[in-house]
């Protein structure tokens, strides 16, 4: 059954094309994801197939009730912002439509939460038009994938994944058309070079032949005749030359190659020790007494509800309290959801310069990777979106004089195509990383260690995100065991540093570390 049908759809944001789409039908079951960088007009099309918004030109027919669950929601200053998002949601779904349009449902709900509103949609009726850049999220739901680019919908069948294996095949067609076409161009050039020396050689007597004899025999003529038909001949290859259909060549991913300070003295080398730390806010207790310990290269990823204390945990970190210990090694840059560190009057490569003793080569490469190309960064901050300047902020983090990352939601705000962006660069970073985040991708692919704080207690899981939703925990263990395992870590690294620089000290909390792991075997 046919829910809407989008006909000859024009809409202008002044005197710029948004979007001209010749025909959309989304049928009932349907179940699509709307992908495209920020700023191409995703939520400026659900707007105008809901009649939230006036298009220029066009017909749109809807056939049935059309939902539009919004992105920007109005404020409770008594909620928080996942508690309204569910609200939305829950208020949609009561109203029963034959079509939901959901633009970014994800925004503020923690991992547990989209899991549940996953569900939700995966057991719902209804045909869903999706607007987010989770791709788990699309990865679950979605068996079609739009894709906005340049004003134009081009359709995918499949996922998220399936989409992204297209594009790649995509990429390689080009890539073999470029080629072929760099091949055919070169081969007439060669061919057009030829003909002009030929042309050049014509208006020559023979070398046989005296100037005398070449008057009396009319050779001048002749050379002048034969030069017309080879200048005819160079004006065809260059007519051949000029009607090659032109391939652009794909714009190459460089690799980078950074000098971290104190790269050697804090690889695998312990850089963040928390003793006995504890969480609070008010009398409301976030996590009870813990110690946890994190090495040089070590990517973090700190998970949990919303409202848990990840960025409390991150908040204790900087200001090193009571129980947190940095390496002098280490050298930290914060990121957060605040990016008034830029100055709006400058460039961007002026604001990314700012704090880095990178070569200016290398930070252009890094604002490359993040879609920001040649004159682009040259552009004022103040001129950017939100998105941009987000990635303008990590890029003058990225590049600063530092070691270690601690990224509190790095990719709110960031389309797909930034937030992959930005996963390489963290994949190639030799460097520490701390990070909070909700994205299941994002963190499947970058942490090596997930952190996790729930139920007002801190885990630490030694593996990654899939290896840590597939993990069958054992009985679990009691604190004395707990003990036992943080007293031999201290013990291993206290015969470290012994066996580089033995002191008195060093062997006196040697023993003592001795006594205590006996203690607990003995009490076992």
């Amino acid at each position: 059954m046919l829910l809407l049908d989008a006909q000859n759809v024009k809409l202008y944001i002044k005197d710029r094309l948004l979007f001209d789409l010749e025909r959309l039908q989304i049928h009932s079951g349907a179940r699509i994801g709307l992908v495209g960088k920020n700023g191409s007009g995703k939520t400026s099309l659900l707007e105008v197939l809901t009649g939230q918004r006036t298009c220029d030109s066009g017909t749109i027919h809807t056939y049935g009730i059309c939902e539009l669950l919004p992105q920007l929601k109005k404020k409770d200053s008594t909620k928080s912002g996942g508690e309204i998002t569910q609200e939305y949601i829950v208020d949609a779904l009561t109203r029963n439509p034959e079509l939901l349009l959901a633009d970014e449902p994800t925004t503020h709900l923690d991992t547990a939460h989209i899991e549940w509103l996953e569900k939700k949609l995966g057991n719902w009726q209804g045909a869903l038009l999706i607007v987010s850049h989770d791709r788990e999220f699309l990865d679950a739901l979605c068996t079609t994938i739009w894709e906005l680019q340049d004003g134009r919908i081009k359709e995918y069948i499949g996922n998220y994944s399936d989409y992204v294996r297209q594009k790649e095949l995509e990429t390689k067609s080009h890539e073999a058309a470029y080629e072929k076409y760099e091949k055919k161009k070169k081969q007439l050039e060669e061919a057009l070079i030829l003909k002009e020396k030929k042309a050049a050689r014509a208006t020559k007597s023979p070398k046989k032949v005296s100037p005398s004899e070449a008057r009396i025999t009319g050779a001048k003529p002749y050379f002048a005749k034969k030069q017309k038909k080879l200048q005819k001949t160079v004006k065809a290859i260059e007519t051949r030359i000029e009607k090659l259909e032109k391939v652009e060549k794909i714009r190459d991913t460089p690799a980078l190659q950074m000098d971290l300070p104190n790269e050697e003295t804090f690889k695998g080398k312990i850089v963040l020790r928390a003793e006995k730390i504890e969480g609070h806010v008010g009398q409301r207790t976030l996590w009870s007494k813990v110690s946890f310990l994190v090495r040089g290269g070590d990517k973090l990823a700190i998970i949990g509800p919303n409202g848990s204390g990840k960025t409390t945990l991150l908040k204790k970190i900087i200001h090193q309290t009571e129980g947190i210990t940095l390496s002098p090694a280490m050298k930290f840059g914060y990121f957060s959801q605040t990016i008034d560190q830029l100055n709006t009057s400058k460039s961007i490569l002026e604001n990314v310069q700012e704090t880095s003793k990178q070569t200016e080569t290398f930070i252009r490469i890094v604002l490359a990777r993040l879609h920001f190309f040649r004159e682009d960064v040259y552009k004022k901050v103040g001129v950017l979106s939100g998105g941009e300047r987000v990635k303008v902020a990590l890029a003058k983090l990225f590049v600063s004089d530092i070691n270690t990352l601690i990224l509190d939601e790095p990719t709110n705000f960031l389309d797909i195509e930034a937030v992959e962006a930005l996963e390489s660069l963290l994949l190639e970073y030799s460097g520490t990383i701390l990070f909070v985040s909700h994205d299941r991708r994002f963190i499947s692919n970058i942490a090596t260690r997930i952190l996790i704080i729930e139920d007002e207690r801190i885990h630490l899981f030694e593996g990654t995100y899939n290896e840590y939703k597939n993990y069958t925990p054992a009985i679990e263990r009691n604190s004395a065991e707990d003990e036992k395992l943080l007293i031999e870590t201290k013990i291993s690294e206290v015969l470290s540093r012994l066996s580089i620089e033995p002191t008195e000290e060093l062997e006196k909390e040697f023993q003592q570390l001795l006594k205590k792991k006996r203690a607990l075997e003995n009490r076992s």
